[in-house]
C-alpha cells in the first residue's frame, strides 16, 4: 500500500499560509471599501502600485507588517482589538507550508494549489487519464512521475523520488478529524490503463477499494458508454469552510494551471460534476466493478 513520509502529529497542522493570505487580503479589501478609499490611493500609501495592492487583496503574495500597519492607519483602524487581530493574521500568513521545502521540484503555480488543497473542506475531481494524486500508491505514483521509464540517471532518479515524496505527503490531507470530503469521478479508461505493469496495477486497484471505504471519500466510476458528454477535460473544484474564501476550479496544463473563481465559472463546473456523478456508477457498484476488475486481472 501507499507509504507516507513522516508527518506532524496534529491533524491539519499544515493548514495555513495560502488560505491565511487570502482571508487577510479579503479582510483588508473590506476595510478599504468601508473607509471609502480607492485602491490606487491605498497602494500609494504603501509605496506600491495598483497591481501590487490588487495581488495583496487577492492573497497572491505575502504581506509585510509595515505595509499592513500603514494600511490600517489609512483605513482608520486605531489601536485595539480589531487592529491586533489583523496583525495576528499577518503573522499567521507568514508561515511556510511543508511544500516550500520542495521548491526545486514543485513549480510556483502548483505550490498555490497544494496550499489551497490542504485548507479545503471539500474537493471534487474528475479524471480521465490517471488515478488522482491523492489516491495513488507509491509504486503507481513513481511510474506516472517517471513517465514509465526505468534505469534513469542518478540526478533524474533523485528528482523523481522527491516528486513522489511530495505526492505522498499531500495524501495526508485525507486523514484525520478535519479531513475534507473528497468526491472523485473516474473515467473507466483510468482503471483499465495498466500503469507500471500488472503488479503495480493490481496494487492500485486494491488501494482504490481500500480508500473508497473511508467515510470522507466518495469514489464513482464513469462507464465507457457515458464518458465524454458531461465534461471534456479533467478538473478539480475546491470548496472552503471560511466565507472569505471563494470556491475555486483548478485546471492543470503541462506548464501551468488556471484558477477560476468567477461564480458563473464555478457554477458551470459544479453542474458538470453533478452530471458526472449522476451518470457514474454508485459508490457500491463502483466497488463491485473494481473488485471484478481485480479478480480478472
Amino acid at each position: 500500500m501507499a507509504a507516507s513520509p513522516d508527518s506532524p502529529t496534529t491533524p491539519g497542522a499544515d493548514r495555513g499560509p495560502t488560505a491565511h493570505r487570502i482571508v487577510l487580503g479579503s479582510h483588508l479589501r473590506r476595510l478599504r471599501e468601508r473607509a471609502g478609499i480607492r485602491r490606487a490611493d491605498a497602494a500609494y500609501a504603501i509605496r506600491g502600485s495598483d497591481s501590487k495592492l490588487s495581488r495583496l487583496e487577492a492573497g497572491k503574495v505575502g504581506f509585510k507588517q509595515r505595509d499592513v500597519v500603514d494600511l490600517l492607519a489609512l483605513y482608520g483602524v486605531a489601536e485595539g482589538a480589531e487592529r491586533d487581530q489583523v496583525l495576528a493574521m499577518v503573522a499567521e500568513s507568514k508561515g511556510s507550508g511543508w511544500w516550500t521545502r520542495y521548491h526545486d521540484v514543485v513549480p510556483g503555480w502548483f505550490e498555490r494549489f497544494v496550499g489551497l488543497e490542504s485548507s479545503a473542506s471539500g474537493i471534487a475531481t474528475y479524471e480521465l487519464m490517471f488515478v488522482p494524486g491523492l489516491l495513488q500508491t507509491e509504486a503507481y505514483c513513481r511510474a506516472v512521475v517517471s513517465g514509465g521509464h526505468t534505469g534513469l540517471p542518478p540526478d533524474r532518479t533523485a528528482e523523481v523520488e522527491k516528486r513522489v515524496e511530495v505526492r505522498l505527503r499531500r495524501q495526508q490531507v485525507l486523514h484525520g478529524g478535519d479531513a475534507p470530503t473528497f468526491r472523485v469521478v473516474l473515467d473507466e479508461a483510468v482503471v483499465w490503463r495498466p500503469v507500471g505493469g500488472r503488479a503495480v496495477y493490481r496494487e492500485q486497484i486494491e488501494y482504490l477499494l481500500e480508500l473508497s471505504a473511508l467515510p470522507n471519500v466518495v469514489l464513482a466510476l464513469l462507464p465507457w458508454r457515458r464518458s465524454g458528454y458531461a465534461a471534456e477535460h479533467a478538473f478539480t473544484v475546491l470548496r472552503f469552510a471560511e466565507p472569505e474564501l471563494p470556491d475555486l476550479v483548478y485546471l492543470e496544463e503541462m506548464t501551468g494551471a488556471s484558477y477560476l473563481d468567477k461564480p458563473a465559472d464555478v457554477e458551470r463546473y459544479g453542474r458538470s460534476m453533478d452530471r458526472l456523478t449522476a451518470e457514474a456508477l454508485s459508490p457500491d457498484r463502483t466497488r463491485q466493478a473494481l473488485a471484478t476488475l481485480l479478480a480478472d486481472s
